[in-house]
């Protein structure tokens, strides 16, 4: 359908969103790369993404939605500034700064939800619309790139060169078929940007958790191992973590592109306080299963749960050794939790 795709960008826009791509509903041209990381092991503990329903969706867009024949992909602005101070302080617990404010699933859902009820209405046609925010089995960061919103860098996110990469990701898989797609972001060798020979966020990664450029093991990377990990932190990459309780966000901090981040306009995504972004480790270390639920609600931390995030504050306090978390993580040895039992003893032996 010809001369749509400039609307579908003007309503996204109007709708709240940063960046809007089309894109022929295809498979990725990083898919082979990405078999290879299953291959290799280097999605840990994430056995869902090796599933081989979740494999052949990403193979075939159409096995989500049949008839697929496009792809549109949205970006929203998250970033957002506090004092370096504050976040570092080792008495405090550093959260993702994607996690400060509302979970943005509850954002982006509904305004992807209306851009795909409005080009139907619009439109006029028997489509179908399927929305997805990093729930679907969709290498979306890769598509983004087909879709012209950016480069992979070598920390594996997409960066937009002239507002770097806190963004979200959301899609809308389609039945609708464009005439003018978007062209996919033109490589170096075409002409467009990219990292060049920096590594800074290779070098800068606390866990050295990239092997090689564009590169992740998972199983070294720290919001894996605070978010989507659900066992035993190892112990030797425990005093790498600092202060970081829910994901991180070094490797994007020390990217030159991010020196253009826009401040985020959706205010929902901004802390309401200095606690939301970094909390004291003793507010952590105390908290119940009722305290988290009350204190998290409406948080994207609220999903991996009480016992996991009292984990991440324990290694936390274990890095800190301050003499407040002693008696937090003495109660702690006698937690229901088995996984927070034994990360309080260690935590316990460092600060003692």
């Amino acid at each position: 359908m010809g001369g749509w795709a400039q609307r579908v960008r003007e309503r996204a826009a109007g709708l709240g969103f940063s960046l809007a791509g089309i894109t022929p509903a295809l498979p990725s041209p990083q898919l082979e790369a990405y078999l290879r990381w299953i291959e290799a092991g280097y999605h840990g503990t994430m056995g869902y993404m090796a599933r081989p329903d979740r494999v052949l969706r990403r193979r075939d867009l159409t096995a989500i939605l049949p008839g697929a024949r496009s792809l549109i992909v949205v970006g929203l602005d998250y970033h957002t500034a506090l004092p370096p101070e504050i976040l570092a302080d080792p008495a405090r617990g550093r959260i993702s700064g994607y996690a400060w404010g509302a979970d943005y699933h509850d954002i982006m859902i509904p305004r992807l939800q209306a851009l795909a009820d409005w080009l139907r209405a619009e439109t006029r046609a028997e489509i179908a619309c399927r929305v997805y925010v990093d729930t679907g089995a969709i290498l979306e960061r890769s598509h983004g790139m087909q879709a012209g919103l950016g480069f992979t860098g070598k920390n594996t996110m997409l960066i937009h060169p002239h507002r770097g990469s806190y963004f979200f990701l959301g899609e809308i898989i389609t039945t609708l078929a464009f005439d003018d797609y978007d062209e996919p972001y033109p490589t170096p060798e075409q002409g467009g940007i990219g990292c060049g020979r920096c590594t800074r966020c290779l070098t800068a990664c606390p866990t050295q958790a990239f092997p090689a450029p564009r590169l992740l093991d998972a199983r070294r990377c720290i919001s894996y191992l605070t978010i989507e990990h659900r066992g035993v932190i190892p112990e030797e990459l425990r005093p790498l973590l600092g202060n970081w309780v829910y994901g991180c966000d070094v490797c994007q901090e020390v990217c030159p592109f991010n020196r253009f981040a826009v401040e985020a306009a959706e205010r929902a995504f901004l802390p309401a306080s200095i606690d939301r972004a970094a909390p004291p480790l003793v507010d952590l270390l105390a908290l119940t299963e009722e305290t988290f639920i009350q204190r998290f609600a409406g948080s994207p931390i609220l999903r991996i749960g009480r016992d996991r995030l009292v984990r991440n504050a324990c290694v936390a306090a274990g890095n800190w050794r301050g003499a407040e978390a002693a008696p937090l993580l003495q109660r702690l040895l006698s937690d229901e939790s088995a996984l927070v039992r034994e990360h309080a003893a260690w935590a316990l032996a460092r600060a003692t």
